[in-house]
């Protein structure tokens, strides 16, 4: 079966997707990646989609469930690499991504975890906010 690698960064998972993603292989990831972020107790998960050119609703669907339940598990999620057609895309979809952060590269998103991790208050406030 066809999987995504996970990386461990410290207290952070690193999933760079370089195929292209169908349902089976999101849900997939997504069971690897909420298991890993158990497994390691993950602080944060950065996910790099700049190899994707496109993103239907159901796979963006998961990468907000991802973020979701990573946000259950006390992990933040960082999407990075979003090409201009997708963001159009997933807008047009009508989808938000709830609880995803965004970044433009790798190094930036990894800045935005290593921040949030850091910052007590911020995690309190987005509780209080999606609650």
């Amino acid at each position: 079966m066809e999987r995504i690698p996970i990386l461990r960064m410290g207290s952070f998972l690193l999933v760079t997707i370089q195929v292209d993603m169908h349902d089976q292989l999101a849900m997939t990831l997504q069971d690897d990646l909420t298991s890993a972020i158990a497994k390691f107790e993950a602080r944060g998960v950065l996910i790099d989609i700049s190899s994707l050119e496109i993103v239907d609703s159901f796979i963006g669907r998961m990468l907000a469930n991802i973020a979701a339940m990573s946000r259950i598990l006390d992990a933040h999620t960082v999407l990075v690499g979003m090409q201009p057609a997708v963001a159009i895309t997933l807008v047009e979809l009508g989808m938000s991504l709830p609880g995803v952060r965004t970044a433009l590269n790798v190094e930036s998103g990894m800045e935005l975890l290593h921040a949030l991790s850091e910052s007590p208050e911020e995690t309190e406030a987005d509780g209080a906010a999606e609650n």
